[in-house]
């Protein structure tokens, strides 16, 4: 297929089974944050929930016919790009709209605002559509459709300067206020006849800073922002909504995990946890630790200070093991990471949480969040920390990040003897397919439950 240059309103044929649809645009001083994101829709010009909304915070759907891909850099310019499988759309879905939403600014402050069409499979340029813009902050550059069993593309180009309360209702979602922090959502192009359904898919646009969350890159809190929001209904479904909490992160350092760090999973995790510790404790902070042969308290998580905490102390053991020179040095407050060695000793961990809970206690209960990768054998020993910290006012929940032996931890659910149940514990895969309500779901859902049990048994 020969690439074309698209006018406002012009169609053409899709004849590949998967395009992507990038949009891309020149870097300069003042220019706004542009995000890209996709809305699925049926026949009757709507989401069938919020499901069918893929953006930055949300980047699969659930059929994986429509992923975001994300940014870009090139040649002075970025991009932000969504690709859709065609034949793995849902037979429900007949429109894929293509949105952007703009933060910091207008899109009339955009310049070189152009969306192209590709070929998923060999890159070609199918088609591209320059979009010119003024005060608009939510914009629709294009649309997939299905006519007569054929997929096609058409160039709508539709701004609203109204941002996203000017659209929300046309496609479903709800928003109760619309400041310019919660990216925007798209609307169908025509308007659409039928009533609003009974429970349209909701998104809160309230701004509500934890301590230091302002200070965050505009990217990042807005993330963050959303992720609180998937935190608190999380909570609601498993009634406690309002609970307040201190939360604990734990992170395995051992060798396997260098994997993990080095393709930058770990530094997602934590960014995406940081969201549980503002939603449930609003003092900004979380404490941290590490582990491995050994382990070690980290600097304290201050919200506001999070890309640096990234940067300074997500790293992996085994590679300082290895240097055959010597290091450049620690920055302030970093651990020394080889220290902590290469392998599992998960029970050195909880040990020193445990310590911590103790010589600094707090009303609130404590929600303890420890990864790993597994490779567990000190099974013994791990359960006997466990047990013990039955009568104190924490609970466990762990998440392995794999398919590797995970031992006590795997069964404590079932293990007699015990006061109440203060252990969770999941395995995935890959986490970073998870989508965020689903991660907070399982990560959340015995917490409220050990909270009642706790109380019942004076432990609370």
């Amino acid at each position: 297929m020969t690439a074309r240059v698209l006018s406002k309103g012009a169609n053409l044929p899709v004849e590949v089974p998967a395009v992507c649809v990038e949009l891309a645009w020149s870097e300069g001083a003042g220019v706004p944050d542009v995000d890209a994101s996709a809305l699925l829709l049926t026949t009757s010009g709507r989401v069938r929930d919020d499901g069918d909304f893929v953006f930055y915070n949300q980047p699969r759907h659930a059929s994986h016919a429509v992923v975001h891909l994300g940014k870009q850099r090139a040649s002075g310019g970025l991009t932000d790009t969504v690709q859709v499988n065609l034949n793995s759309l849902e037979d429900a879905v007949e429109r894929v709209v293509l949105c952007a939403s703009a933060d910091g600014g207008s899109f009339g402050q955009v310049p070189g605002l152009v969306l192209r069409l590709l070929d998923a499979g060999t890159r070609t340029e199918l088609a591209r559509f320059p979009m010119e813009a003024a005060t608009e902050t939510a914009f629709i550059g294009g649309e997939l459709y299905l006519r007569a069993g054929q997929w096609k593309f058409r160039a709508v180009g539709q701004g609203y300067a109204s941002g996203l309360a000017g659209l929300a209702t046309d496609f479903g979602i709800t928003v109760d206020e619309a400041p310019s922090t919660t990216p925007a959502a798209a609307p169908v192009p025509a308007p659409v006849p039928a009533p609003p359904p009974p429970a349209p898919a909701t998104t809160s646009a309230a701004p509500n800073f934890s301590k230091g969350e302002e200070a965050l890159p505009v990217d990042m809190r807005k993330r963050l922002s959303l992720r609180k929001e998937q935190v608190a209904v999380s909570l609601r479904k498993h009634g406690a909504a309002g609970v307040v909490a201190r939360v604990i992160l734990v992170l395995d350092a051992s060798g396997s995990m260098s994997f993990l760090y080095s393709k930058g999973v770990v530094s997602d995790v934590v960014e995406r946890m940081a969201a549980v510790a503002a939603q449930l404790d609003d003092d900004g902070e979380m404490q941290a630790w590490t582990f491995a042969s050994n382990a070690a308290r980290l600097p304290d998580l201050r919200l506001g200070e999070l890309p640096e905490w990234l940067r300074l102390h997500v790293r992996v053991g085994q590679l300082s093991l290895f240097r055959k020179k010597p290091g450049k040095g620690l920055e302030a407050g970093q651990v020394d990471m080889k220290t902590i060695g290469i392998q599992n000793e998960e029970q050195k961990a909880i040990a020193q949480v445990r310590t911590y809970v103790r010589d600094n206690p707090v009303a609130a209960p404590t929600l303890v969040l420890f990864f790993s990768d597994g490779g567990i054998y000190r099974n013994a020993a791990i359960e006997q920390q466990l047990r013990e910290a039955v009568e104190e006012p924490i609970f466990w929940q762990f998440v392995g990040l794999g398919r590797s032996n995970y031992g006590v931890l795997e069964r404590f659910d079932t293990l007699p003897g015990r006061r109440v149940d203060n252990v969770g514990f999941f395995s995935v895969d890959d986490i970073s397919t998870v989508p965020d309500q689903e991660l907070y779901d399982r990560t959340l859902s015995e917490f409220p439950s050990w909270m009642s049990a706790a109380r019942q048994a004076g432990i609370l």
